[in-house]
């Protein structure tokens, strides 16, 4: 790892090949990583590392559209609350996973207020990784499957942040630490309760805690839960933008979201509900 930032090391260290479990080091050059059993991965020219095992086939990420829409309403600080609460549930942690974390957007704001904390974004999506990589000088960004076993050691991260996104409870309990966290965002029963009818958008399951305490507890215990609330006021575009960057996007079409939005007023009221939920490793 010679030549990297120190702060890159102690990122890349929290790594391990998806192959063998065995920690990874970089190439002369920072052209990839290999592990001492020879397993060797190209990090790409915009920065990220494909971690999957030959011929792995991880499940669809978000496509291309939807990461702009992404970066485009995230830049804009619409969820900047959103962040705020990740960083008040992590607390002073030194290693950070953002699983699922697309373009690295809240990862990077939690790492802005914890000088000393180095951070993995993992996400499937290759374009999203492509983003991520350049989210925080102090992270580095993995395209991974969030489903399969983490290419991450055993035991060395302090908090695993999930925002809106796949939770594997066995593989998270393995890689945090004795006294780590995970901290899970999920959407309230009125999040974007404006925008679902009128659009005809998801609905917020009612037994959505449940199963997301039974889908965890057997590896994690529930340590507490906070919701957390904002009012928006978006217009037409920012709403677009909002429905086109999460799962809505793959339920819909743009021209139904475009007809849709033309039928409401241009300033639109929006509320942003999130439950905040932390968790630790059992026993």
């Amino acid at each position: 790892m010679s030549g990297r930032p120190p702060w890159e090391a102690r990122a890349l260290a929290l790594l391990a090949c998806p192959l063998c479990g065995a920690p990874l080091a970089e190439l002369p050059g920072g052209a990839g990583l290999r592990c001492p059993e020879g397993h060797a991965f190209d990090r790409a020219r915009q920065g990220h590392v494909t971690l999957l095992p030959p011929g792995h086939r991880p499940p669809s990420g978000d496509s291309a559209a939807m990461v702009a829409d992404r970066v485009a309403f995230l830049s804009a600080g619409h969820y900047a609350g959103i962040t705020a609460a990740l960083a008040d549930a992590v607390g002073d942690r030194g290693t950070l996973l953002d699983l699922g974390g697309g373009t690295g957007h809240h990862l990077a704001g939690v790492l802005d207020g914890l000088p000393d904390a180095v951070g993995v974004v993992l996400d499937s999506s290759p374009y999203a990784a492509r983003r991520a990589a350049r989210a925080h000088p102090r992270a580095v960004a993995v395209v991974a499957d969030s489903w399969a076993r983490l290419p991450v050691r055993d035991g060395v991260i302090g908090a695993v942040l999930v925002v809106f996104a796949p939770r594997n409870g066995p593989e998270i309990a393995r890689v945090l630490r004795p006294d780590g966290r995970l901290v899970v965002v999920t959407p309230a029963p009125d999040h974007l309760a404006e925008l679902v009818g009128p659009l005809d958008l998801l609905h917020v399951d009612p037994d959505k805690a449940a199963r997301l305490a039974a889908s965890l507890e057997p590896d994690l215990e529930p340590v507490g839960t906070r919701t957390r609330g904002r009012r928006l006021t978006l217009s037409r575009a920012a709403a677009a933008t909002l429905v086109g960057m999460g799962p809505h996007a793959r339920h819909t079409t743009p021209a139904a979201i475009a007809a849709g939005l033309a039928r409401m007023p241009e300033r639109i009221p929006v509320t942003v509900s999130v439950d905040v939920s932390t968790y630790r490793r059992r026993g």
